[in-house]
């Protein structure tokens, strides 16, 4: 804020009264921008020991910090859920999947659309004297009473519902995709779209409109890497050869690089190939799958350019420094066919307009390398994300790893607390503290999950959790097996009985269905 007419004396005399009233300026108060991955595995981008190109997430992580054990809900519309409102998914009616535009309104933990009693992340903000901005896939609600800027937003382009082909609308899906423009249903152009890029550029726009003392929140959700593989060209080529080699020495690479940057130690062992899938020595069609990886490399590496973009963006504004940039995916790798949808092409190549493919189970299992499991589960393959975290004007020691654990029900309360809005209720705490002292004594902390009947608890190093095909309980010590390999259930049976009733006592509380 530029004060005129005032020398250094009076400025301070402000500065003291606007301390004394609780208010702050501008200034003081950080811009906040949030960049939500869709299905990213945790081991893909180069700052977590992917091999894909992405350097604007990893100057990000080398100028700012990553947390080691960040958790989402394990699927795209819990997470959003949460992020957006800081309570777990069931206490804001998302604890499961976005109802169908058409259905019955109903209430309760399973509605399907982000309940209006919950305030939201922009709401918050706005009341704060924030300006808030959003582009990309929102998932929250299908209704236009549901959509962006009838909860908070100023400003909203992108796709309200889900996974959608990256060149245009498909009309003969399931469900009817809805882009939206402020209030308005959008049409992509006949040629030269891509979603990713798209994004991008309303992203960039809000923030070249913003002309305005007020501070900023743009929340900035890709739905790259989701399925359907869909890339560039140019992007693709830079990628032709590189999976050749396979998912297995894809795991192995990633593993030992992980460990060079010290994003997991020695007690995170590398889980095996599930039996099930086939190693690729023995695949028979190896040139197709690699091309299947590359793709998918291409789309992240897309995304990053974005990014890239949007930081450029924020520098020419003189804002980069005095903004918090989080960075974060809405679950892990995704092991999903889509073949049973019928939408793709077999006249096309993987990539191309009319392609519609997924890089399935093998390749997921290679992205959320150390773990085991996928999207949809609550081990730590499905809940386990990068969080990243850039903040030049207060992060002062840089290139952390911080290994405390956190969750996406954090966000709300962390940015209620350098916002200075009123925070609402909230089932996170302040992450604050981590960004600022290097060794802060973190407390135990119990963390819960359910998605359509899969169900975990941690607390402390300990975690209770319940897979809904193997239907048991099984323990683990974190501290110890960070990658779930040895149950425990039996040999301290206490500790499981004991989580267990604790977790059944949140599932009651919060209207968890049992499955």
């Amino acid at each position: 804020m530029i004060i005129k007419g005032i020398g250094f004396r009076g400025v301070g005399l402000l500065l003291l009264m606007a301390g004394i009233l609780g208010c702050q300026t501008s200034a003081e108060r950080p811009n906040i921008l949030i960049i939500l991955a869709d299905e990213l595995g945790y081991s893909d981008i180069g700052a977590y020991g992917g091999e894909i190109h992405t350097p604007a997430l990893d100057t990000l992580a080398e100028n700012g910090v990553r947390f080691r054990q960040f958790y989402n809900a394990g699927r795209c519309c819990p997470t959003r859920a949460s992020l957006l409102t800081g309570r777990y998914p069931h206490g804001v009616g998302m604890g499961a999947m976005v109802s169908s535009a058409d259905s019955e309104l109903t209430q309760g933990p399973y509605q399907g659309y982000l309940s209006e009693s919950a305030v939201t992340l922009a709401e918050m903000l706005h009341d704060a004297g924030y300006h808030t901005y959003m582009s990309g896939k929102w998932h929250v609600g299908e209704r236009p009473q549901h959509w962006p800027r009838m909860r908070g937003f100023e400003r909203y382009f992108g796709l309200i519902s889900g996974a959608s082909s990256y060149y245009e609308i498909i009309e003969n899906q399931p469900r009817k995709r809805q882009m939206v423009l402020d209030d308005d249903l959008w049409s992509p152009p006949d040629s030269g779209f891509y979603m990713t890029d798209a994004f991008t550029d309303y992203a960039i726009e809000f923030l070249r409109s913003h002309a305005s003392e007020k501070p900023f929140f743009l929340y900035l959700a890709y739905t790259a890497p989701h399925w359907p593989l869909h890339a560039l060209p140019e992007d693709i080529v830079r990628y032709a050869h590189a999976y050749e080699d396979g998912w297995d020495s894809l795991r192995q690479g990633r593993y030992v690089r992980m460990q060079e940057l010290g994003v997991i130690d020695e007690t995170y062992a590398l889980s095996s190939r599930p039996s099930r899938l086939t190693a690729w020595q023995d695949m028979i069609d190896r040139k197709d799958w690699a091309q299947r990886m590359s793709v998918y490399a291409a789309m992240v590496d897309r995304m990053d350019q974005g990014i890239g973009r949007v930081i450029q963006q924020l520098q020419s504004m003189g804002e980069l420094d005095n903004t918090l940039v989080l960075f974060l995916s809405d679950n892990g790798g995704c092991a999903e066919s889509v073949d049973g949808r019928r939408l793709h092409d077999p006249s096309t190549r993987v990539g191309e307009q009319g392609s519609y493919l997924a890089y399935e189970e093998a390749w997921a299992n290679a992205s959320n390398t150390p773990f085991r499991l996928y999207k949809q589960w609550v081990h730590e393959g499905g809940i386990a994300t990068p969080l990243i975290a850039h903040w030049p004007a207060h992060i002062k020691e840089t290139g952390r790893i911080i290994d405390e654990p956190g969750h996406v029900i954090d966000l709300m309360a962390t940015i209620a607390e350098i916002s200075q809005g009123d925070l609402p209720h909230s089932d996170g705490k302040s992450l604050l503290p981590l960004l600022d002292v290097p060794e802060y004594n973190w407390p135990d902390r119990t963390l819960y999950w359910e998605h359509i009947g899969n169900r975990a608890i941690r607390q402390g190093d300990w975690k209770l959790v319940w897979d809904r095909e193997y239907a048991k309980w099984q323990l683990y010590n974190l501290a110890r097996d960070a990658t779930e390999l040895y149950d425990l259930s039996e040999d301290v049976p206490e500790v499981a009985s004991r989580l267990q009733r604790r977790w059944e006592i949140w599932a009651d509380s919060i209207g968890v269905q049992r499955r």
